[in-house]
């Protein structure tokens, strides 16, 4: 039997982009972040105390491509990119339906998600200006693995702050940041002034990233020697993401695939803006009526049910003021499984792009999720991650409402990371005891 064409489509390591891609110069007009003594637009050195120059200089720029060094592209190898775009034709015949299903496979990297991307790329600037250590927040434990092992490669401590609720439920991610050599402490801690404050008003609390980000900011402003890096919402880490889509497009260029919809989950934006920012400067342009669907849990509705309004990205409100999406930033959601998504607020750029009517929104409870990743298991044999889960539900779900309008539409869907270290909420789901997430 011949393997079909689509099967798996992939890309060359000489073809990993060149160039990062900005939608900041196509999106329009973005409300500026604000400092928030002043509440005038923010300058460079409001940024200054946690960000290093280069970092601060591509939060600020609208240059629609932006060169990629090479370290980082030829590091870029190591994190398995080109990453393959697959179909998903087990799912498609369990399903029923006309459409065609691929998904993007970020969870074939060693790090198990996509989190890598802007890891590396951002270990690298802050080595070359002379950064010591790096502080960071990490809520399911991905983004926290990532900056660890990356930060080796250029000489760098990490001290990361992860959120209680998922270093609880996920021991074994704190086990991956201490063997990449990083400080992890779970979040709210004792070792932060603000951190102490959260534990005495609220000594129960699972935590949240708003929380882990206030900690890991509050450290790296009492030391000129060390950064805060962040792992989704702000311009740069959009930015660094977009090898995702860049990727998928030139695969789809190759095997001929035109998307009727594309599809990730959103908490923050990062993997969102990644795969599918490329594809919206491709909508804006008005050479695609590809529909673009984020997806988010009912544990923290931001674009479902939040405001789109200014607001402080972090819980202490340390941060300057962005124009975004949020449920407001004292917001502590339920402590979920799917901690990568448990996040107040929406990337300013997502949230442009929705306010704009550019993209579309869905949101899911806890259970429903899980129910996707297991039939996933069944069909492809791939264990998603809680937060992937959400993308894929949504993903079968348009291709069942195809079924019902006889369509044979095109879907692609991107799976952010493995599930592997998350199996504690597959065997609640399979037991029965799943709660509900619904905020």
């Amino acid at each position: 039997m011949a393997i079909p064409k689509d099967a798996r489509i992939t890309l060359d390591p000489e073809e990993i982009p060149k160039q990062w891609y900005n939608l900041a110069a196509d999106i329009g007009h973005l409300e500026p972040p604000l400092n928030p003594v002043t509440e005038k637009p923010a300058k460079p050195e409001d940024f200054a105390p946690i960000f290093c120059k280069p970092i601060i200089e591509q939060e600020g720029s609208t240059q629609r491509y932006i060169n990629i060094p090479e370290e980082v592209r030829e590091n870029l190898i190591y994190l398995n990119r080109p990453a393959p775009l697959q179909r998903a034709y087990r799912l498609e015949k369990y399903l029923k339906t006309p459409a065609k299903i691929y998904f993007k496979r970020e969870d074939m990297s060693p790090l198990g998600s996509h989190k890598g991307n802007t890891a590396l790329a951002q270990a690298y600037y802050n080595a070359e200006s002379g950064i010591h250590t790096l502080t960071t927040e990490t809520g399911a434990g991905q983004w926290g693995t990532a900056l660890a092992m990356v930060s080796n490669l250029f000489d760098i401590d990490t001290t990361v702050f992860m959120v209680k609720g998922s270093y609880e439920q996920k021991p074994f991610r704190k086990t991956l940041m201490h063997l990449y050599g990083a400080e992890v402490y779970a979040s709210p801690s004792e070792y932060t002034e603000f951190g102490r404050k959260i534990l005495k008003e609220h000594p129960d609390t699972t935590g949240s990233l708003g929380i882990a980000i206030s900690e890991a900011c509050e450290m790296a402003v009492k030391d000129e020697h060390t950064c805060y890096s962040l792992g989704s919402v702000l311009n740069h880490v959009m930015l660094h993401q977009t090898v995702i889509g860049l990727e998928t497009i030139e695969q789809m260029k190759k095997a001929e695939i035109k998307p009727d919809y594309m599809v990730a989950c959103v908490g923050g934006g990062s993997n969102f803006g990644g795969f599918t920012f490329p594809m919206l400067r491709d909508k804006i342009a008005g050479k695609t009526d590809c529909e673009i669907v984020a997806v988010e849990p009912k544990a923290a509705p931001s674009l479902t049910e939040g405001k789109f309004r200014y607001d402080f990205g972090d819980t202490a409100g340390m941060t300057p003021l962005l124009m975004m999406y949020t449920l407001g930033h004292e917001f502590i959601p339920k402590g979920i499984h799917a901690g990568g998504l448990r996040y107040h607020g929406m990337s300013p750029l997502v949230s442009a792009a929705y306010e704009k009517n550019l993209i579309k929104a869905r949101s899911y409870d806890q259970p429903q999720t899980f129910e996707a990743g297991s039939i996933f298991a069944k069909t492809e044999g791939i264990i998603p991650a809680p937060e992937s889960c959400h993308a894929l539900k949504a993903a079968m779900d348009i291709a069942l409402e195809c079924k019902e309008k006889n369509e044979e539409k095109t879907i692609v869907f991107c799976l952010s990371g493995h599930g592997l270290i998350d199996l504690y909420g597959y065997e609640q789901f399979i037991e029965g005891t799943l709660p509900s997430s619904s905020a």
